[in-house]
């Protein structure tokens, strides 16, 4: 005899769309009744803002969530062997860049769909995370780099790659990543002139710009030491961990370990360089080819001049693209060399 479930199916969709009208885009949602006009500018940070707020509404225990792509008949990509792996959060743009879709799929699924990130547990927290005096005292006894630090990054970038627009510069994607990891609870950055001098951004107002123009940060026009800005992004204003263990991750993104990766390299070097090795071992790395163009914002044959570029850089090996699983395979060397003497090849 079947038994009858005790609980009903929650669907855990959520989808905004941004109509174009005169004034400014209006964001409309199915489970909403008002829709707001907004201003172009911040259009995009407030429709993630929107979906967040209803995934923090709408919990559900981990056993209880399903893959929603699959009880749709998969028709959001296309196809492959079937649904497989944990049920994660899916973040989906259309091509136009108006339509959102948050919800819950397999790991299978969301790797399959197009112009897709899966949106990290951490960044959608209920509250904010303070570390208590117990935290801190380990966290100074801690490594400061480490598997965790590891994958926070590359759990940072693969959310950057669908929160920021596509042509985000590489220079900016690497300013972002800072900035989402070392804002405190309430969004606010302060970045030491000497700390983007080290990071070969200091000066470089256009980069500022291009985050503030999607609405992902705002700026203030004064000048101020330290720089300071405010994150307008709601998905990664309450992230867990604490921030000591976010400023962790975003030292080991400077120092990228198992890479030696020198800040003198041309911003698109720097970041796929950390891209891989947010995907590395000691030795050796691997990951999706799509996956790995959005965390770099480059596209495939791009990618793989980059990535002959940091060859030649000797911070990798050899590399390979496997067709057959469309999957990127890397070899780094026993220990990496400071790459001080590479010619800017690749541009900011």
């Amino acid at each position: 005899m079947r038994l009858a479930s005790t609980h009903a199916t929650v669907q855990r969709i959520w989808t905004v769309r941004l109509r174009p009208q005169t004034g400014g885009p209006a964001l409309t949602c199915p489970r909403c009744a008002h829709s707001p006009v907004l201003p172009a500018a911040s259009a995009r940070s407030a429709a993630l803002t929107h979906l967040a707020r209803h995934a923090r509404a709408d919990t559900l225990p981990g056993h209880l969530r399903t893959c929603q792509c699959r009880t749709r008949g998969c028709h959001w990509h296309p196809r492959h062997r079937g649904c497989a792996g944990p049920v994660l959060l899916a973040l989906t743009c259309d091509r136009s860049g108006r339509t959102w879709r948050l919800a819950d799929a397999c790991a299978a699924c969301a790797a399959a769909m197009s112009h897709t990130a899966v949106v990290p547990p951490t960044l959608l927290a209920t509250g904010p995370v303070r570390p208590t005096p117990s935290t801190s005292r380990s966290a100074r006894t801690t490594p400061p780099f480490g598997p965790a630090e590891q994958q926070r990054v590359r759990e940072m970038l693969t959310y950057l790659a669908t929160a920021l627009p596509r042509f985000s510069s590489p220079a900016a994607r690497l300013l972002a990543l800072q900035c989402a990891l070392r804002a405190d609870h309430h969004g606010q950055i302060r970045l030491p002139h000497g700390f983007l001098r080290g990071m070969r951004l200091h000066g470089r107002a256009e980069l500022w710009l291009e985050l503030e123009h999607p609405g992902w940060l705002h700026r203030p026009r004064r000048r101020c030491s330290p720089i300071q800005a405010q994150l307008l992004d709601a998905a990664v204003l309450h992230q867990a961990p604490g921030r000591t263990a976010r400023i962790r991750a975003a030292q080991w993104a400077l120092h990228p370990a198992p890479l030696a990766v020198s800040p003198a390299l041309p911003s698109a070097l720097r970041l796929t360089a950390l891209a891989l090795a947010a995907h590395s071992t000691a030795e050796a790395g691997g990951g999706e080819l799509e996956a790995l163009t959005r965390q770099c914002g480059q596209p495939p044959q791009q990618l793989e001049d980059l990535l002959d570029q940091l060859v030649r850089a000797r911070l990798v090996t050899t590399w390979h693209h496997h067709h057959d699983s469309d999957e990127v395979r890397w070899e780094l060397p026993a220990h990496s060399p400071p790459s001080e003497g590479v010619t800017q090849e690749a541009g900011g």
